[in-house]
Parts: structure tokens; C-alpha cells; sequence
């Protein structure tokens, strides 16, 4: 079975790994991967937003699976325009993929099907953006409506920080056109939360809940990033959550969906607020979260190919979808000035930390030349480690980043403290 991976992340790392393994797979592609992922793919250098160039390889590369992992593709129809062409995929349809891709698309549906979630409204007029969070409550969230790389959520603290959020996002165009309409919410307090789930639009599995880190810097201060550490599980998320989340959130979001007629086949990743009145709807995501899927994946014991194949032909009854015991800790490690101005290009020197019982390198942003990593992102590797508990999966982590090391690393040390 010859295998496509769209991305080039450390989403896609480990993914490719867990794939490659499968005995049915002859060849995997990455498109356009990255250093790490050169180890288990051939990276072919097609970007990911490439939906033309990406469909002409696989037609040309007697491609028999692909799996379209990040959020812009997804977006842009590639699953759509790639099983117009017999090849099957993983992933949701452009139409289903809209529950990401449109914030406000996302609060509408949850109204309209009593998901709970914060209260918001919609804008399109500055004035009466600003108008509106001079007169709201602080702290108050500033929410693009489209995609910006896991950057175009503020929670703002006063007037101020709002003000900027909306200037960024509808004067300055920070987002481009994601920023034309935004939304502003009430800000939920409580521990979060986040569950990716697989569905085939018939069947969900929840996987191991986590918790993201997403602030850049210790103590959840600083900007937002596209994330800088996870942990798995997520100790708030007790068995009785859980079960309030199957019946009123999960369930009734691939119903939804369904009768939107927008079948949600792939992962849908639901990121909740544990709040006074009951977990609610923060955001969805329609695939797998980044850097979660370091934490959550390393976890599975069920075969990763096995449960997307069966995701793809709506059979995910079938499959029997089995989490080990213990616990993950991923720390991500960045390249100094994300998530605003950075450099890139040092050399990374991995010491023994490869070599650790229990963990795991996965590359973000990073390239290969003459047999040597260097940074070629933001977000450069995410270290994760498993272990029976989640102190010693964190102390095994840090373990790790200690034997790291290149020009500019940064990292939080608080993860798993919380």
C-alpha cells in the first residue's frame, strides 16, 4: 500500500511513524515533510496548500491512502478533490472541515443544536467591534473567524489589549481575510480541556483526553502560540465529564453535522472549558491538534492505519480502538521569538536524548542537510515522554531537553505543573 501524508509538522512526525509501521505499507510520501519525517517518508517538496499539485502526484505515484492532516488543505477541499480521483482518503470533506475553518460557522451550529458554549456575537464593522468591547466586561475574547495558524484567538484582559485584537485583525489584516469577521465572547473560566475523537460520521471514540499549553512563556504568560506542550490525560477530566461530554457535546455535534449535511469523517478535536455550569464548547478543530497529537498518539496501542481505514469506509464499529495506561508529557522547543520574529537555520545537537527509554523526538520545524538537523520553523521539536504516571512522564521529558540543545531554543519548564 503506497501511502500520502499531507504536512510537514510535528503532527505529521508522528503520524508517518506510527504508519510506516503498519506491515501493509510499501512506500510513504510526505508532502512536503520535514527532517524528521525524511526518516519514515520520502519528503516530496509539494506545500501542503499545493491541492492541485497534491492531487497530480498521487495520481502519478499510485497513491492508495492519503491521510490530509493539517487545517489549511483540509479547508481548501483537498479529501474532496483527492476521492473525486478514487483515492481514498483521511479527513473531512471541505463542507465538514467548515466547523474549523469558520469560527462563526461553529457558534451558529451550536446555537442552533443546543451545544453549550460562551455567549458571543458577530462583526464585520470595526466601529462596532470597538463599540462593543468598550462597553463589555473584561476579560473578553477577540476570535478570527477564519484560519490563522492557531494564532488569531486574544484573550484580552482590559480595553486595550481588545482594541489591538481588533485593530490586528480588521484594520491591519494580521489574518488576512480570516480576520474580516471576528467574534467576540464571554471568556470561560475553569480548567481546559482537549479531546481529539475519531469519527466516520456514525461512530465517535474519544482518545485520551490532554491539556494544551498554549501561552509562549511559564505561567501562561505572554501570546498565544499554536501550542508549547501538552500533557495526557488530563487529570480535571474525570469519568463523570466525560460521560456529560459523549451525551451533550460529542454526540450531538457529528448529529449536527449530519443533519447540516456535512458527515464528518476523520478526527475532530473538541477544546472545552470545564466552567461552573458544565463543561462548554471553547473551539473545534477538524483534525488532529498540534502538539497534542505527540502526546495522545503515543499512547494508542491499536493500529493507527487500522482505525483511519476503517474511519474512511464507516466502519469504525469494527475496530477496536485501545489506549495503554500512564500518562505523556510533550514539551515543545522553539526557536527564540515565537511565536512573533524568529531566526532559523542552527544546527541541532540531540546529545543522548534519542536514546531515553520512553521517549519520543518528533521534528516541527526542522530540515536536513549532509546528515545534520537544522531549525527550519517556529516550533522546532516536540519532546514527549510516556511513563506509569505523569510525573515521571514529566521528569523523563525534561530529561530530554536538557540533551538538546541549538542556537536559541526556548522552552516553557512549567509543563505538567498545573
Amino acid at each position: 500500500m503506497n501511502v500520502m501524508i499531507i504536512g510537514g509538522g510535528g503532527r505529521e512526525h508522528v503520524i508517518t511513524k506510527y504508519i510506516s509501521r503498519n506491515p501493509r505499507v510499501t512506500k510513504v510520501y510526505a508532502l512536503p515533510g520535514n527532517g524528521g519525517i525524511s526518516q519514515y517518508a520520502e519528503c516530496v517538496k509539494i506545500s501542503a496548500e499545493d491541492i492541485e499539485g497534491i492531487v497530480n502526484f498521487a495520481k502519478t505515484h499510485a497513491i492508495d491512502f492519503a491521510i490530509v492532516a493539517p487545517d489549511d488543505p483540509l479547508a481548501l477541499g483537498a479529501v474532496d478533490k483527492l476521492e473525486a480521483e478514487g483515492i481514498k482518503c483521511f479527513g473531512p470533506t471541505q463542507e465538514a472541515a467548515k466547523i474549523e475553518s469558520s469560527k462563526i460557522f461553529a457558534k451558529e451550529l451550536m446555537t442552533k443544536y443546543n451545544i453549550p458554549t460562551a455567549k458571543y456575537k458577530v462583526f464585520s464593522s470595526i466601529d462596532d467591534a470597538l463599540s462593543h468591547a468598550a462597553t463589555s466586561d473584561c476579560p473578553i475574547v477577540i476570535k478570527a473567524d477564519g484560519l490563522a495558524k492557531g494564532k488569531g484567538v486574544t484573550v484580552a484582559e482590559n480595553f486595550k489589549e481588545a482594541r489591538d485584537a481588533i485593530i490586528a485583525c480588521m484594520k491591519n489584516k494580521t489574518f488576512g481575510k480570516s480576520g474580516e469577521n471576528i467574534l467576540i465572547e464571554e471568556c470561560l473560566k475553569g480548567p481546559e480541556v482537549t479531546v481529539l475523537a475519531f469519527t466516520d460520521g456514525k461512530t465517535i471514540i474519544p482518545m485520551i483526553s490532554s491539556m494544551d499549553h498554549k501561552r509562549a512563556y511559564d505561567g501562561d504568560k505572554g501570546p498565544n502560540t499554536g501550542g508549547m506542550g501538552v500533557v495526557a490525560p488530563n487529570k480535571y477530566y474525570t469519568p463523570e465529564i466525560a460521560d456529560y461530554c459523549m451525551k451533550k457535546i460529542f454526540v450531538p455535534t457529528i448529529n449536527a453535522l449530519n443533519s447540516e449535511g456535512r458527515k464528518f469523517k476523520g478526527c475532530l478535536y473538541f477544546g472545552l472549558m470545564l466552567t461552573q455550569d458544565g463543561p462548554k464548547v471553547i473551539e473545534y478543530n477538524c483534525r488532529f491538534g498540534d502538539p497534542e497529537a505527540e502526546a495522545v498518539l503515543p499512547l494508542l496501542e491499536s493500529d493507527l492505519l487500522d482505525i483511519m481505514l476503517a474511519v474512511r469506509d464507516e466502519r469504525l464499529n469494527e475496530v477496536n480502538v485501545k489506549f495503554k495506561d500512564g500518562a505523556s508529557c510533550c514539551v515543545v522547543l522553539a526557536s527564540h521569538g515565537y511565536p512573533m520574529l524568529y531566526l532559523t537555520g542552527y544546527e541541532i545537537n540531540f546529545g543522548e536524548a534519542e536514546s531515553l527509554p520512553g521517549v519520543e523526538i518528533f521534528h516541527a520545524g526542522t530540515k536536513l542537510e549532509d546528515g545534520k538537523f537544522f531549525t527550519a520553523g517556529g516550533r522546532v521539536l516536540a519532546v514527549n515522554a510516556v511513563s506509569d504516571d505523569l510525573a515521571s512522564a514529566r521528569e523523563k521529558a525534561y530529561e530530554a531537553v536538557s540533551m538538546i540543545n541549538f542556537e536559541g531554543m526556548s522552552y516553557r519548564t512549567d509543563i505538567g505543573t498545573k
